[in-house]
């Protein structure tokens, strides 16, 4: 399974202006060729490489920018125009491919075969030959030990100026879990998990609880930047802080992800992990508290979870499942009763067996229950009369 490993390289001054200058010539060849798609101009990736030479004459700073590099920007290009049609084919948003903002790094590809590593030390090629060589090969600091082989090297930057290399390399993927068992979660915005088992065991696990703080701190800044005038001093240095603020934000919810991840697919027994497939743009469509809206999107990162269980799962041998929500929440797990659970309430309290039960555990329960009833039907009154639920001859849609 190819996998990347992000390190932090410490590279000067004068390398950070080499990167700088080959991120922007690779962005502004991107842009150029996306101006042309839309005036009218079909694309065709061929006749695209093609025009390298012509764009060369037209522009000799590109000479200065390493080749495959420049090569990567026209199979960037070539995978935006493929899922733009793939959108159009069948029927949905197309989403024409966007211009790269200037402000923004444009990450630099570089195979695998042309890096060279020497100790702690990575080395990257720049353009040009001989006298004609205007910038020296980049040479960064590796912040950790990089895979002994890899495929590709992606050089990036975030948003307070830190550079990083992500090493493309095949990782070994585990065998299938013979252990057994079933675990059920169920997503949230209260906790970022909720679990059970079939042996009736339950899990809670919590999220960033820190978004709090960080939102107070991005609205202030927000708020002090509306006041300035846009392209000013004050301005710029103000949209540099909100950056920073905002990666110190994300890269704590994507550390609390992954621990949260890395418990389900690699600490739990279980070899089977069943997670609610839950639609975010449902969720906030009907709802217009802008409170709600903010956790859902970006206080919690409930794709970003499912996405690190997914590749996790697959590399530990275990089996995930998407199982639909619908009516999980509202659906009594003991009698099969509904009622109305608007999102404010945070317990279930059954009018007709008299049950009370977090939602998030009752939501869990219906989601391992309908996943029994779907895949091991044969199973399904044993975990009935692990987990209390009352008799009862159909409760779950499985559609």
């Amino acid at each position: 399974m190819l996998v990347a490993r992000k390190i932090r390289i410490l590279v000067s001054d004068h390398d950070a202006k080499t990167l700088e200058f080959m991120q922007s010539k690779s962005r502004a060849l991107y842009n150029w060729w996306l101006g042309k798609l839309k005036s009218g101009e079909k694309w065709n990736f061929v006749e695209a490489k093609r025009s390298l030479k012509a764009s060369r004459e037209h522009d000799p700073e590109l000479n200065d920018v390493y080749g495959m590099l420049l090569a990567e920007v026209y199979f960037r290009l070539d995978r935006a125009m493929q899922a733009f049609f793939r959108r159009v084919k069948k029927g949905e948003k197309p989403g024409f491919p966007r211009f790269r903002p200037r402000h923004k790094f444009f990450s630099l590809v570089y195979p695998g075969r042309y890096i060279k590593l020497k100790g702690n030390k990575v080395i990257l090629p720049t353009g040009g030959k001989g006298k004609n060589k205007k910038y020296h090969s980049v040479r960064g600091i590796l912040t950790e030990k990089p895979p002994r082989e890899y495929r590709s090297v992606v050089v990036s930057r975030d948003a307070s100026g830190k550079y990083y290399c992500s090493f493309m390399y095949d990782k070994e993927v585990l065998g299938q879990s013979n252990k057994g068992g079933i675990v059920a979660f169920d997503l949230g915005i209260k906790t970022l998990a909720m679990g059970v088992t079939d042996s009736g065991r339950d899990y809670e696990i919590g999220g960033f609880t820190g978004y709090r703080w960080f939102n107070k701190q991005l609205d202030k800044i927000r708020s002090l930047r509306s006041r300035c005038k846009k392209g000013s001093r004050r301005y710029k240095f103000l949209s540099e802080t909100y950056q920073k603020v905002s990666a110190k934000r994300r890269n704590k919810l994507k550390d609390c992800l992954h621990k949260a991840s890395h418990l389900i697919a690699c600490k739990l027994a279980e070899s089977a992990v069943i997670v609610g497939d839950l639609s975010q743009r449902e969720m906030v469509s009907k709802s217009d508290n802008k409170k709600l809206n903010r956790a859902v999107y970006n206080n919690w990162g409930l794709y970003e979870f499912i996405t690190q269980l997914k590749y996790k799962c697959k590399l530990s041998g275990k089996d995930l499942y998407l199982e639909s929500e619908k009516g999980t929440s509202k659906t009594c797990f003991c009698c099969g009763s509904q009622q109305e659970m608007p999102l404010y309430k945070r317990e279930y309290f059954c009018t007709s067996c008299g049950i009370k039960i977090n939602r998030d555990a009752n939501s869990a329960r219906n989601i391992l229950l309908r996943h029994i009833a779907r895949q091991e039907p044969e199973k399904l009154l044993g975990a009935y009369s692990v987990l209390g639920v009352r008799p009862r001859n159909q409760v779950f849609i499985t559609t």
